[in-house]
């Protein structure tokens, strides 16, 4: 067997690193020669094949090399030794060579295509150990015969150099899955922190939830949480640590309960002027309470409502046909002709009264935004997809009336909203309640006569010598609308001031026994805070503080289910304004309030409100049987009139167990008359 085979191999090839002697090879096809068996061949025979192989001659460079011009140019070394022309032709050339496979078990030949490029003057082994080298495959082998004696230093270099390229492999394989793992603990540590906070702010919703129904039901009213939503993933477990790493979601966004509108655009209705400082309504006060919100953090906890512009359809179901063109379109009212109704004011600027400011270019859109932005807020919350919500516009509007600018406003924003409301989402009862200095000529006019909008002011009034003079307590509408117009009418100038006293005692006598009982769908506020302390005489004069509007809307809460729409009217003072604004926002949050000073517990209302609020009780007291209880307690303070409902509460228990006990003594009598 041993010479048949060697005499195969002879009469194939001289060598079997070298071509045959009759003809070239054009193509490098793989052949193989097993010859195999489990005692065909031992270790003396590989010995002997691999002695011949060394000990052959021959240079590669002397090889017919195979050119395959679709390959790159990749260079394995090649001797630089023979002219410079033999090596350049040499890049990119591939060979034909046979590969030994030599194992305990069997011999195979394979052809294969090797690479072979000139580097240019870098030294390559002997020969011999370049035949050797392009034969082995390291990684490919995982059994070997010894090799002979006469190449154990080339081997022992090569077992190096294998056991190096399989350390550098292992090391490689190593660093990618450390690097995977941390990428994956990183992963897992922001889904912990996310979830954390998100559980976080669940917690602290709740927590102000419940603040706010124990107030709530101190107040003796009754609160549900029924729209209330907590978080859908307040917790989740870690990413799987398997690979492909899966990224986790985010935790789902938490349903917010209070909206917030705004627009930068209403800011450029301005005065053609340039001087803001002379014009107390300006763009600086819409900016002012944004900003607040954003450091107080009071806005991250609400939900922003992009404003719109409001249609003129809109605005005419409130204003005429006239009107809306005029200070609505400004092409239109150009081509109407209509510009003598301005007026050119002292800044220099133009206006359509002395103090009431118009910009050619922005007014009619600032204004028209201020509009669309409230009824965007408002039909949110009356559809339940948020509880409340605080509208920070400008121009304000509860001054427009049907067909008059005046006072900074140009059209009704609130009574707007609620004309929609009832005619899109058919809200039967809306209650508006007004809480500026001044008195809204416009609202009371657009609802006059409608029953189903209660209208409720309180102004100062001073006898009608107050802007804009409108709101006499006995102003109380007109038609089907008798008794739903209420002007809570303060009367006697500034000696002294009305404060948080005063409007405590005549939200407690007045306003909330009619808002009670008239049991309103919806509730809008024309939220000005034009009478908090730091106004002017003329633009205001009161002395009430943020606190108190902040007790004000918590009241208003417990109306109408929650559904609560603050709208910014006037206001000059930038810090009163940001501080009241703050109040309410954390109030329409359910956010636990500051408790009321005892000086404001224990101060009766002076008696020029006590007047002012009699007059109103008197006329009205035939529309609202609710106000016969309140006259008794006009002149108590807060704390007094507490402590006088908590002892009519205990002496009708008392008597309703005393009727009851009456009933159970009568009863055995009654059986025992048959008898």
């Amino acid at each position: 067997l041993r010479s048949r085979l060697k005499q195969k191999v002879t009469e194939r090839r001289s060598s079997p690193l070298l071509r045959r002697k009759d003809g070239p090879i054009t193509t490098a096809k793989k052949r193989s020669l097993d010859v195999a068996g489990k005692d065909s061949l031992d270790v003396c025979v590989q010995a002997s094949l691999l002695q011949r192989l060394a000990a052959r001659e021959g240079s590669v460079s002397q090889l017919s090399l195979y050119t395959s011009p679709s390959l790159p140019n990749i260079t394995l070394g090649l001797p630089a030794t023979g002219p410079a022309s033999t090596v350049s032709t040499l890049n990119t050339q591939y060979y034909p060579v046979i590969q030994y496979n030599i194992t305990y078990e069997k011999i195979s030949f394979h052809h294969s295509v090797f690479a072979v490029v000139g580097l240019g003057g870098l030294p390559l082994p002997s020969p011999s150990v370049s035949k050797l080298v392009r034969g082995h495959r390291p990684l490919g082998r995982t059994q070997s015969a010894p090799l002979p004696q006469q190449q154990c230093g080339q081997a022992q270099a090569l077992q190096q150099l294998v056991v190096q390229q399989q350390h550098q492999q292992f090391l490689e394989k190593h660093k990618q899955l450390f690097q995977q793992q941390q990428q994956q603990h990183i992963i897992n540590k922001v889904s912990e922190c996310v979830n954390q906070q998100a559980l976080l702010l669940e917690q602290q919703r709740i927590h102000q939830l419940r603040n706010y129904q124990a107030s709530m039901e101190a107040a003796g009213l009754s609160v549900s949480f029924a729209g209330h939503r907590p978080l859908s993933r307040a917790q989740s477990s870690p990413a799987s640590s398997s690979f492909p790493m899966v990224v986790q979601e985010p935790p789902a966004k938490p349903r917010f309960t209070t909206g917030l509108v705004y627009d930068s655009l209403m800011q450029k209705h301005q005065c053609m002027c340039g001087n803001t400082t002379s014009h107390p309504e300006h763009a600086g006060r819409i900016q002012s309470i944004w900003s607040r919100l954003q450091e107080t953090g009071l806005r991250a906890h609400c939900e922003c409502i992009r404003g719109r512009k409001a249609s003129l359809e809109e605005l005419q179901t409130v204003h005429s046909e006239a009107h809306v063109l005029l200070y609505g379109t400004n092409p239109l009212r150009q081509k109407l002709d209509l510009s003598p109704m301005f007026v050119r004011l002292p800044c220099g600027g133009i206006g359509v009264d002395s103090d009431t400011i118009w910009n050619e270019v922005h007014s009619s859109s600032a204004a028209r935004l201020a509009v669309g932005s409230v009824v965007e807020l408002v039909f949110k919350v009356a559809s339940g997809e948020l509880k409340n919500g605080f509208a920070v516009v400008r121009p304000p509007g509860h001054h427009a009336e049907e067909s008059t600018p005046m006072g900074f406003c140009y059209f009704n924003s609130v009574a707007i909203a609620a004309k929609l409301l009832q005619q899109r989402l058919n809200v039967s009862k809306i209650l508006i309640v007004d809480w500026d200095v001044h008195h809204g000529n416009g609202t009371q006019q657009a609802f006059y006569a409608d029953p189903s909008v209660l209208y409720l002011s309180l102004h100062r009034y001073d006898d009608g010598n107050f802007f804009p003079g409108s709101g006499a307590p006995d102003e109380v509408g007109s038609g089907a609308g008798v008794g739903f117009n209420v002007n809570m009418a303060f009367t006697g100038g500034l000696e002294p001031p009305m404060g948080d006293a005063e409007y405590l005692t005549a939200f407690r006598t007045v306003v909330m026994p009619i808002a009670n009982e008239f049991a309103p769908d919806m509730v809008l506020v024309s939220s000005g805070f034009d009478a908090v302390d730091g106004h002017a005489p003329p633009l205001g004069g009161y002395k009430l503080t943020a606190k108190c509007f902040s007790y004000l809307t918590r009241q208003l809460m417990g109306l109408a289910g929650g559904r609560l729409v603050l709208a910014l009217e006037g206001g000059h003072d930038l810090t009163a304004i940001c501080d009241a604004s703050e109040a309410c926002i954390s109030a329409l949050l359910g956010n636990e309030l500051d408790p009321i000073p005892d000086e404001v517990l224990q101060q009766r209302p002076n008696a020029n409100a006590v007047h002012s609020m009699e007059k109103v009780i008197e006329i009205h007291s035939k529309y609202w049987r609710s106000l016969q209880r309140s006259a008794s307690t006009l002149g108590c303070s807060l704390s007094e009139a507490l402590q006088r409902d908590t002892e009519e509460a205990e002496t009708v228990s008392a008597m309703a167990s005393l009727s009851v006990a009456n009933k159970a003594e009568e009863e055995p009598m009654e059986e025992e008359a048959p008898m």
